[in-house]
């Protein structure tokens, strides 16, 4: 019987000629209008049979591809992401760093980015990316069949995947969200996001997404951040070949790096302008005036380098608040305390000041080698050449040539030239004798001449002293200025925020302030500054001053102001050590101070950031405002994040700081400090600080606007400065550089003497979700005795004082404090305090609680004195501290 594939050929059989006779021939047919045989396919399957065979099988075959490519399709689409995530996408982004002038100056960044809008992209740079990366753009529906076509075949016949045919808009889906893997399983995926984004977005919107997100070599993203990195200018600025030179970098940001390749750059450039010239986009007078120009490149120094551990200081206290991934992914911007100006003076006060201490010890040499180590002196790169090269910065640098009459380093790429009185002080007179190649000098930059030319520098010293200073705005507590050492590339430790080291004679303002609140100790009483012994457990402590003489009978100011260690420790015996301590701890001190009377002269350690925001309670008339570096954060889409309120209390009354304040001035007037106020001719106060073999110096003061503090030393503290390096010789000189400036702002400014000080505390405004602000709680300071508020029996009083206190208000909340109308009660406990406390009277209710825009707080008011003072255990210290 025929089947579909052998009846055909059974009737061509039988009427074929030599048929078996007997049969009954069929009657003819009709004739065909284009014989079987004819056909071009004749020759490939000769009977019908066969060409149906064939096209079943091709047919079963296109299914079987068909269901294999449905199949890949399901399997590559089930986790491509949607279009809704790419409606919502927010690319990684530079956290930037303001400072109080608004000026950028650091920033922290997974991915260096700057996200800038379509309309910001220049003509120039738009035409270049469209030529050189993919023609079709305007055209194309995400992809291009023919570059694809054309792609695949050279991949084939080469047996790899050589070539490829993304376009602009599958660059963009690879960018987004799949990996760089050469696959084809990539590459499906690739072609089916690009047609949803086709879809969904316009050409410039996805040129824009495109222009934002591709990587641009060197740890940068996008153009406009590309532009600021390469030329430091914004990409609307860019010229033509600079427009070039970026478009030609996606291709491959290492390979053409013109850092690294500038010659590869330069060709790379210039093809991007032959082939904008080909499509016509530019002119022949363009294009060949553009070819001829260099790369032109002018890197942007990292910013972090201005302010390196006052952004580090942010960084650390952001990430606690906020956490890692939104401080570095999620373009916040930080309106810091910093104003860079005070900060640029504080960097060379400490630099100038620690080369002015190195000098004055001589010169130490046993300068390290690198050629000793194995090391290419042509090749060397130091940590600290990332920092830009200025007049007056000071740098380590690879000593390159050394002749008897001329010295040549190498800082990076530049050249500096030392002439012999360069070196002068060092008293080695010949410079081959001073120094080998290989060397690693440190030096002081005093020219630095523009472009590639030869610097002049001058010999400097590191033989490992360190310093710090800090300043604050005593109204605010806000940071003004905060250098931790002498090189953050080479030590990330904070000497300012972290450090704990002795404070010498500059922990005696607690002492004497735990002597006025006990003792009412005036600055006109006399105390005798003999010799004395204290009794101890371990036996007698004697102790003498820093001159080793004894100045009898004296004032209490006096005694002050030439740091006279006897009457100090007198005090601090007759008040109780305790006291002393818990008055220091009052003041913002978290260190743990052993309560032993050597500390009543500086033998235990406090950091520096502690005893600047310590000392800016007395010209606050008694205000502690905790120093802190940030005013507000706010997100890349303008909302403000919730911050924490800054912590402001009242823990001396008015009355012992300013009477406090008469032993300062006069520390600045004629004491230890005079040199401040010979030389500033200001209304000044402070304290010089001098340890333990001198080990440590300090000097903290103050003007009226602001508290700054410095200290120097070793980071060992074993190590010893030198012989008379005190405070006032080796810490002073900085704060007086650094006050300078600060006095040059405010000319004319005087202490408070009549009413009491009005402070402007910067706080987040609260109020409900619909306000600019986030709601934040009033902070609600504790009582200046350290004893909780929860301790008033009136529980019900406390709700009602909040509430007096405004929901929103404008950033800078004032604490008005008026001069009290009647006499405070002086031997009152710290809890039995009257309601008014030489306060403005509070509702009732409020239960001695004094209402502010940061929430109610108990003023100060100082325990009643004992009448005998317990004896202390104390334990004598090596030697004595000023």
């Amino acid at each position: 019987m025929p089947t579909l594939f052998n009846r055909d050929e059974e009737s061509e059989k039988e009427s074929a000629p030599g048929r078996a006779p007997g049969r009954r021939p069929q009657a003819p047919r009709a004739p065909r209008r284009v014989p079987y045989t004819r056909t071009w396919w004749f020759k490939y399957f000769p009977t019908r049979a066969k060409a149906r065979r064939a096209i079943f099988y091709s047919l079963l075959g296109a299914s079987a591809i068909f269901g294999c490519l449905v199949g890949l399709t399901l399997v590559n689409t089930a986790d491509l992401p949607q279009m809704e995530d790419l409606e919502h996408y927010r690319p990684v982004t530079t956290t930037e760093l303001l400072d109080v002038h608004g000026r950028s100056f650091g920033s922290f960044a997974l991915e260096r980015r700057v996200v800038v809008p379509y309309g910001d992209f220049p003509r120039s740079l738009h035409d270049a990316i469209i030529s050189i990366e993919d023609k079709s753009f305007e055209k194309n529906a995400g992809i291009n069949p023919f570059r694809v076509i054309g792609a695949a075949y050279v991949d084939l016949r080469s047996k790899g995947r050589r070539q490829g045919a993304s376009t602009l808009t599958m660059q963009l889906a690879r960018n987004l969200f799949l990996s760089m893997d050469q696959t084809y399983s990539r590459k499906i995926q690739e072609i089916l996001l690009s047609i949803q984004i086709e879809r969904h977005f316009t050409k410039d919107q996805i040129f824009s997404l495109y222009a934002n997100q591709i990587y641009l070599g060197s740890g940068v993203y996008g153009f406009e951040a590309g532009s600021e990195y390469y030329f430091s200018k914004h990409v609307h600025d860019l010229t033509l070949p600079e427009s070039a030179l970026l478009a030609a970098l996606p291709k491959g940001p290492t390979s053409y790096s013109p850092l690294r390749h500038p010659d590869r750059a330069l060709r790379r450039r210039n093809l991007v302008l032959s082939e904008m010239f080909s499509d016509g986009v530019i002119t022949e007078a363009q294009y060949l005036a553009a070819k001829e120009s260099p790369l032109g490149l002018k890197i942007e120094q990292p910013s972090n380098t201005v302010a390196p551990y006052f952004v580090e200081e942010v960084r650390r206290q952001l990430e606690q608040e906020y956490g890692a991934d939104a401080v570095h992914g999620s373009g916040l911007k930080v309106y810091t305390t910093m104003d860079l100006d005070l900060q640029m003076v504080a960097h060379k006060a400490v630099l100038d000041g620690v080369a002015t201490y190195e000098r004055r010890h001589g010169w130490k040499g046993k300068l390290a080698n690198v050629v000793e180590t194995g090391a290419d002196p042509e090749t060397y790169v130091h940590p600290d050449w990332v920092d830009a090269i200025g007049t007056g910065e000071y740098f380590h640098a690879i000593v390159m040539e050394a002749t008897p009459k001329r010295i040549v380093v190498r800082i990076g790429k530049r050249y500096a030239e030392l002439k012999p009185e360069d070196w002068a002080w060092t008293q080695v007179y010949s410079g081959d004798k001073l120094v080998t190649r290989g060397d690693i000098a440190y030096v002081r930059i005093e020219d630095a001449a523009s472009g590639t030319a030869t610097m002049h520098a001058t010999m400097q010293q590191d033989s490992g002293a360190q310093a710090s200073l800090m300043a604050v705005d005593n109204n605010n507590g806000e940071i003004l200025a905060m250098v931790g050492g002498r090189d953050f590339n080479l030590s990330q430790f904070n000497r300012a925020t972290q450090a704990e080291r002795q404070t010498g004679s500059s922990f005696k303002p607690y002492v004497y302030t735990a002597a006025v609140e006990n003792l009412h100790t005036k600055p006109t009483d006399i105390i005798v500054d003999g010799p004395t012994s204290f009794y101890t457990p371990n036996g007698p402590y004697t102790p003498h001053n820093y001159e080793a003489d004894y100045k009898g009978a004296m004032t209490i100011q006096n005694a002050f102001a030439e740091s006279r260690n006897i009457p100090a420790l007198k005090l601090a015996n007759q008040v109780g050590i305790k006291k002393v301590i818990e008055v220091a701890h009052r003041f913002g001190v978290t260190s743990n101070l052993p309560p032993y009377l050597p500390v009543a002269i500086g033998s235990g350690g406090i950091k520096l950031e502690e005893q600047v925001g310590a000392y800016s309670v007395f010209p606050n008339d008694g205000i502690l405002i905790k120093p802190h570096s940030i005013r507000r954060v706010v997100q890349s889409d303008g909302l403000p994040l919730k911050q924490v309120t800054p912590e402001v209390k009242e823990v001396i009354t008015v009355e012992t700081a300013r009477t406090m304040m008469k032993l300062l001035e006069a520390v600045a007037q004629y004491g230890t400090a005079a040199q401040a106020g010979a030389v500033l001719k200001h209304p000044l106060g402070g304290k010089t600080g001098t340890t333990n073999s001198y080990t440590d110096a300090w000097f903290i003061g103050f003007s009226p606007s602001v508290t700054a503090g410095t200290w120097i030393g070793f980071d060992d503290p074993r190590r010893t400065l030198g012989e008379k390096e005190t405070g006032a010789k080796a810490a002073l000189p900085m704060w007086i550089d650094f006050m300078k400036a600060v006095v040059a702002r405010t000319p004319v400014e005087s202490f408070p003497t009549a009413a009491k000080k009005t402070l402007e505390v910067t706080v987040p405004t609260g109020g409900d979700n619909t306000t600019a602000e986030p709601a934040i709680t009033p902070h609600k300071p504790a009582a200046a005795n350290d004893d909780s508020d929860d301790d008033d029996p009136d529980d019900d009083a406390k709700p009602a004082a909040k509430s007096a206190a405004p929901a929103a208000t404008p950033a800078a909340a004032p604490i008005v404090r008026q001069a009290p109308a009647t006499p405070v009660d002086t031997n009152a406990m710290p809890d039995d305090a009257p309601a008014t406390g030489g306060k403005p009277a509070a509702p009732a209710s409020t239960k001695g609680l004094v209402v502010s825009p940061l929430g109610p707080y108990k003023p100060y008011a100082p325990a009643a004195p004992t009448a005998t003072a317990p004896k202390t255990a104390t334990e004598p210290p090596k030697t004595q501290v000023r």
